[in-house]
């Protein structure tokens, strides 16, 4: 029975890429090694100007301000939204209806939002404006570290300098040129700190 021509063609066509194919993936070790070190001494020889970061410093400004802004609203909406409205409702009150569940978010929250202000911090420190109004700030943010021990043991006291740090941290960036708007996180952005 004869067999057409075309079908013969792509026959050969597959076994011929299929052998290039098997040849090119089985290189020795040796070869491997010697394009390993190759790729390397070129990486080493191409400036370390090509990284992703700004050049000028009013970029690295712009930057500074831009983290600053994000995670200094984060902190504020996760401040708002699970600390200061539970606090406010009176879920915090010992007896009150579902204060267990409230502590553990405002807990969550306080940790997220202390993460996010070190964060804004570290982030204010890029821009000089920024970092002259933050700078009375740094102890009030570190006091807010213990917020949810004081809260389970029922010192409802602790959300009111919580929501004071905010609203300073507020007013210092909008005096610094960078205001920063609530932003609630969600809640894969809570688990993540």
């Amino acid at each position: 029975m004869p067999v057409p021509i075309r079908r013969l063609f792509v026959a050969l066509t597959l076994c011929c890429a299929l052998v290039a194919g098997a040849t090119a993936c089985g290189s020795s070790q040796q070869s491997s090694t010697k394009d390993t070190s190759a790729a390397q001494a070129q990486a080493q020889a191409v400036p370390a100007v090509d990284s992703p970061s700004p050049s000028t410093s009013a970029e690295r400004q712009k930057f500074a301000k831009t983290r600053f802004v994000a995670n200094a609203g984060l902190a504020a909406g996760a401040t708002y939204q699970w600390i200061v409205k539970p606090w406010k409702a009176g879920k915090f009150k010992k007896g009150a209806k579902g204060r267990r569940l409230a502590l553990v978010k405002a807990g969550v929250a306080g940790l997220f939002a202390y993460n996010r202000l070190k964060a804004a911090q570290k982030n204010a420190q890029g821009d000089p404006t920024l970092s002259k109004a933050l700078a009375p700030l740094g102890a009030g943010i570190e006091s807010l570290k213990g917020l949810a021990g004081k809260l389970r043991k029922g010192d409802e006291s602790a959300v009111g300098p919580f929501d004071d740090i905010i609203g300073q941290i507020k007013d210092a960036g909008s005096s610094a040129g960078a205001p920063v708007k609530q932003q609630v996180p969600s809640a894969a952005e809570l688990s993540k700190g």
